[in-house]
């Protein structure tokens, strides 16, 4: 009984290099999830083998080659590599080109990422790391899955969240400012931008009072003594919301970076090191010069969101029905999460309609509505949260 393992071993060649490689794959039934949150990451997660408890099952999700660190989604189709005639024809030969480009140069990203994999001292960390190598290697393709990309990005944000589920008193009350100043920021950044509509309006109808020429002589000869003055209050006026911009941009700056050094500081967030950096969003930031990196959770899922957006309105990865309602759903909820409440009102808005639309039209297949139903039900109730927060307090 104590030689049993959760995992399967297979043995595959990788398609850049060719080195053979022995993958992990984790058998069904290896671990149980009591739950899911609202954007479906898998929470109280029981493994069958108490010595991998610590694990999160992401970090057998991708295989990455341990020469050049080609790195996919670890699924029998890519264990089956060589009979996939569409990838050997289509996309292995643009991948090989730019992955092994990438891989010579002094300074490559590929390097910084694959040299820091460590299963065995940090395997939820080198989790990250060998996702943020899937998304590498997929934006080596000639023409990226957006579907895939964020799907990427969402299971990354995942893996963060675990790494900092924890009980210090600190990190929850530190965990717990921070969410509050990014609250208030987003309100009134939303307020600004309400401003900046209201002044169009108010300038629009200045505008308009100076081209009421059915007005008698003596009237307009009154109104446009004032013209130059309306302008220079409307100019100095414009000039303020501007800048407003800019120093909201600023404090945004100010705020990240800010949160960087507290949450960085494995004293303050209960974060264990990352080799020699105090923390594994320090190494990230420091270590990583790629522009689709990311350090934290947040970063994640606004990466996650945009990624499937792309999806959404390509509409080539993704098939009609719950497949379409569920993408909605998870850019409403990410919306959410970030706090970008008026994307995430339309895409919730969206998906109860869709969803009631469909479920309507297949109420006779209770199978087939299932999940589409969960989705509603899940809408309907991460919505009532969005217009919540998206109050002022």
């Amino acid at each position: 009984m104590s030689n049993e393992s959760p995992f399967l071993n297979f043995k595959v060649e990788c398609p850049v290099c060719k080195t053979i490689n022995e993958f992990e794959q984790i058998k069904v039934g290896a671990y149980v999830e009591e739950t899911r949150d609202s954007d479906f990451c898998p929470q109280d997660i029981k493994w069958r083998y108490p010595k991998y408890q610590a694990y999160n099952p992401l970090a057998f999700f991708t295989a990455t080659c341990s020469h050049c660190f080609y790195t996919r989604e670890f699924t029998n189709k890519f264990r089956e590599w060589k009979a996939d005639n569409a990838f050997r024809t289509y996309r292995l030969k643009t991948v090989k080109t730019k992955h092994l480009e990438y891989l010579s140069e002094a300074d490559s990203v590929l390097k910084s990422l694959g040299n820091a994999i460590d299963m065995q001292r940090y395997p939820n960390e080198s989790a990250i790391i060998k996702l943020h190598l899937a998304v590498f290697d997929e934006l080596c393709n000639e023409h990226p899955s957006n579907l895939d990309l964020g799907r990427f990005y969402l299971r990354i944000g995942w893996v963060f969240r675990s790494l900092g589920a924890n009980d210090n008193p600190s990190q929850l009350m530190l965990g717990s400012l921070l969410r509050e100043m990014d609250s208030k920021y987003f309100s009134f950044k939303e307020a600004l931008e309400h401003a900046r509509g209201q002044f169009d309006a108010l300038g629009a109808s200045i505008a308009a009072q100076f081209e009421a020429d059915q007005m008698p002589a003596e009237v307009q000869s009154q109104m446009c003594a004032y013209r130059d003055r309306f302008e220079a209050g409307n100019n100095a006026l414009d000039a303020a919301l501007t800048g407003g911009r800019e120093k909201l941009e600023e404090m945004r700056t100010l705020m990240d970076g800010y949160r960087a050094e507290l949450m960085g500081s494995s004293q303050v967030e209960g974060e264990q090191q990352f080799g020699q950096y105090p923390s594994f969003g320090e190494f990230l930031r420091q270590e990583v010069k790629w522009d689709g990196r990311v350090a934290s959770e947040r970063e994640a899922l606004e990466k996650a969101a945009h990624y499937y957006k792309q999806a959404f309105a390509g509409g080539r990865d993704i098939a009609p029905g719950t497949p379409q309602i569920q993408v909605s759903y998870l850019i409403a909820e990410l919306s959410r999460r970030v706090g970008d409440y008026d994307e995430a009102k339309q895409f919730f808005t969206s998906t109860i309609k869709t969803g009631q639309e469909f479920i309507y039209q297949n109420r006779r297949d209770q199978s087939r509505t299932a999940l589409a139903r969960k989705i509603l039900e899940l809408a309907i109730e991460q919505g009532r949260a969005n217009l919540a927060a998206s109050k002022p307090a």
